[in-house]
């Protein structure tokens, strides 16, 4: 005992030393369910998914995935079932930054959109990644 109260700072700082270098771990297990910017595209190609950005229409005009549908967050529950009627079918939800995505895949699954997935990164991995914008 006596040996952790004359070292308390040594055992804080290997402590906190510990918890930097678990914490990239931790952060990306909260977005494992997120699709990558590649695998998105191959998404696309391959098996005709369709991208809908959940941004708002001025954010959606500012720049969007090529092709993507826009559908607000707001009004996503009630017009997502009339804007794309197959479910079978691979959803990619994108907004700026993958936050309102990841909501906006709950609410497909609840839908019935078993393949929904939220862009990890939203439009700005897509950016970095080096992939085309559309601006409206």
């Amino acid at each position: 005992m006596k040996f952790l109260i004359d070292n308390w700072m040594l055992i804080s700082l290997a402590l906190v030393s510990g918890g930097g270098l678990v914490w990239p771990l931790i952060a990306s297990g909260m977005n494992a369910g997120a699709l990558s910017a590649s695998a998105a595209v191959q998404l696309i190609n391959r098996e005709k998914a369709v991208v809908i950005d959940v941004c708002e229409p001025e954010e959606f005009a500012a720049g969007h995935v090529g092709g993507a549908k826009n559908l607000p967050l707001g009004q996503f529950e009630e017009k997502l079932p009339a804007t794309v009627k197959n479910k079978a079918l691979p959803l990619i939800l994108v907004c700026a930054s993958g936050a309102r995505a990841n909501r906006a895949v709950a609410v497909a699954k609840k839908l019935g959109y078993e393949q929904a997935q939220a862009l990890g990164g939203g439009l700005k991995a897509w950016k970095d990644a080096n992939l085309p914008v559309e601006k409206a």
